[in-house]
């Protein structure tokens, strides 16, 4: 099927640092998304994201090259502590970012009340994956455009945009997390340090790679021992959804909770588009500018593709996969295991 020109998807592209923005801006990104060097978004790792000089060069260089530069202020804050959330609310409007993404209600209520043109997207981490929620946020905080939580199937994502008043955004390659997103707490037993308050899921500080007697690497996060690697064997991110463990039940470790893989829709790209899907969404703010150059870039081509009612070229992709393995999740079925 050829679409319709006037209908074309944006893609959405991470960019942790500078350098990986104008990267993803010259592989094709039609949109980035980037946040300041503090808690308010929820990549916050020591040597990603943006000074304030840094995003005002970053947005500037975006803009004048077709790119939209979206905001990721997308933690919650925690009580009595909005400061640092509201400073970043002004100061993306003060340097003309495009969109807020957020998550926290208070933070969309102090963006949409104090700037009511600024255009603000709810974040996955709001999880919002119902009629009535986004109607709830679109009608309370004229939210834009909704990232929807990756537990929907495409018939349900086409129904879903018949009902709602805004724009529809899908995570279409990369990390496949499938804890209640915006919910994990599962790091911040471990650790101390929240993912949805503090910006840090298993941070490089409480992570030990150990080698035992037999050569094998063994991987903490904390005082946990959460999985164990032979040479030949490909780890994991470091963190507790992804980690093997013995149980009762169990003769050897196992994934309790989910396989390292990576999401990848590429096969799909003509069923979403068919469904009214604004934007792609590629995760990855912790990769490398090679990464994103190309997943960027094979992405661009796929899209462009579709578009022009072609077969897409989509076998380079598998390779940057976690683990080179890849599942369509629940956007096929409902069984992603």
């Amino acid at each position: 099927m050829k679409h319709k020109k006037e209908y074309s998807p944006e893609l959405v592209c991470p960019a942790g640092t500078p350098a990986s923005l104008r990267t993803a801006v010259d592989a094709g990104a039609d949109a980035v998304y980037c946040g300041f060097q503090n808690a308010t978004n929820a990549r916050n790792f020591p040597g990603l994201n943006f000074t304030l000089q840094e995003m005002e060069q970053s947005v500037a260089y975006a803009h004048s090259h077709g790119a939209k530069v979206l905001l990721a202020a997308n933690t919650f804050p925690p009580a009595g502590k909005t400061d640092l959330w509201k400073e970043a609310v002004d100061h993306a409007v003060s340097l003309g970012i495009d969109a807020i993404i957020v998550a926290d209600i208070g933070v969309a209520i102090y963006a949409q009340t104090k700037y009511p043109d600024q255009r603000l997207h709810l974040s996955v981490q709001a999880g919002a994956p119902s009629i009535e929620a986004i109607k709830y946020y679109c009608e309370e905080f004229n939210i834009k455009r909704v990232v929807l939580p990756r537990i929907l199937t495409i018939p349900e994502i086409s129904q879903l945009k018949n009902d709602i008043p805004c724009e529809i955004e899908c995570f279409i390659f990369g990390n496949h997390g499938l804890m209640a997103e915006g919910r994990c707490s599962l790091t911040n037993y471990a650790t101390g340090l929240s993912t949805n308050m503090d910006g840090v899921c298993s941070p490089a500080s409480h992570v030990k790679y150990v080698e035992d007697e037999n050569k094998n690497l063994i991987t903490k996060l904390g005082e946990f021992t959460i999985d164990k690697f032979s040479c030949s064997q490909n780890p994991g991110y470091p963190t507790i959804c992804k980690g093997r463990y013995l149980a009762p039940h169990r003769k050897d470790a196992y994934y309790a909770f989910e396989e390292p893989i990576s999401l990848n829709l590429a096969n799909l790209l003509p069923d979403l588009i068919e469904a009214g899907v604004h934007a792609f969404k590629i995760e990855g703010r912790q990769r490398s500018r090679a990464y994103v150059k190309s997943v960027v870039s094979n992405w661009r081509s796929a899209i462009d593709a579709v578009l022009e009612g072609k077969k897409p070229h989509t076998a380079d992709l598998l390779a940057l996969t976690e683990g080179h393995k890849q599942t369509e999740g629940a956007y096929a079925s409902k069984k992603w295991r």
